[in-house]
């Protein structure tokens, strides 16, 4: 079996890239719930999507302690293979899963993974079973029966490939959907009324709804100055027109 430094910060990088596909996926693409869905008293977008972003601040954290830990390992392992180190990245990615439903869903019942399903708990079964038993037994068997030869290039070339997904992960965070006409704005607490709609007629936008505050507006403005928003203080800039998934329970 290879060895376990290089295992345990393999698995540390993989728990961080766990939450990563879990955030990015279910909170902002498929916006089926965010971090504290359920929990009293956060019940506006600007809330939620505060709290998403602590949330994607911690994953940073775990990522780089992950792949400091590997860069201070790569002298000392006796197995570096790419077949190992897939298998403990695998490992890490499961148990953010299972950590994940027993504690967020099952234990603290601070979110679900499906809030608009009649059946909640078939969906936390299903990523927990997919996502969280699957890819740990998959990457408890790579490490069980690794391949000959490899040697460190293997395991480099996964190190970097794990490394360029953290930051693709981490880049994809930030766009919008290119396929929607109309773009949703959450805007941070510090931004004036005045601030917001001066960013919209700067970037070209039209203004479709906005909230009594002007901290959520849905505006349509061209794809190439979507991104700028971010520069102007929001927190949050969505291509879906209208709010969607868990957004239909929030209270503006």
């Amino acid at each position: 079996m290879a060895d376990r430094t290089w295992i345990r910060w393999g698995a540390v990088l993989g728990f961080a890239l766990g939450g990563f596909f879990d955030g990015i996926l279910l909170h902002q693409i498929l916006q089926w719930h965010h971090l504290l869905s359920l929990v009293p008293g956060v019940d506006t977008i600007r809330a939620q999507v505060v709290w998403d972003g602590y949330f994607h601040a911690l994953m940073y954290g775990i990522a780089a302690i992950g792949l400091w830990g590997l860069w201070l390992a790569r002298g000392h392992a006796e197995d570096r293979r790419g077949r190992g180190l897939l298998g403990a990245i695998l490992i890490g990615f499961g148990l953010w899963h299972i950590v994940d439903s027993v504690l967020s869903h099952w234990v603290l019942g601070i979110h679900r993974v499906r809030l608009d399903s009649p059946n909640p708990l078939l969906w936390d079964l299903i990523w927990f079973t997919a996502f969280g038993l699957a890819p740990l037994l998959v990457g408890w068997l790579l490490l069980r029966k690794p391949r000959a030869g490899g040697g460190r290039y293997g395991a480099t070339a996964t190190a970097v490939l794990a490394t360029l997904s953290t930051i693709g992960m981490a880049a994809w965070s930030l766009q919008p959907s290119d396929e929607q006409r109309f773009t949703t704005l959450v805007f941070a607490p510090w931004v004036s009324p005045a601030d917001a709609m001066n960013a919209v007629r700067a970037n070209g936008g039209r203004l479709m709804w906005a909230d009594r505050k002007l901290a959520v507006m849905v505006v349509d403005v061209p794809q190439s100055e979507r991104l700028l928003f971010y520069r102007r203080g929001a927190l949050l800039v969505s291509g879906s027109g209208l709010p969607s998934g868990c957004f239909n329970w929030t209270r503006t």
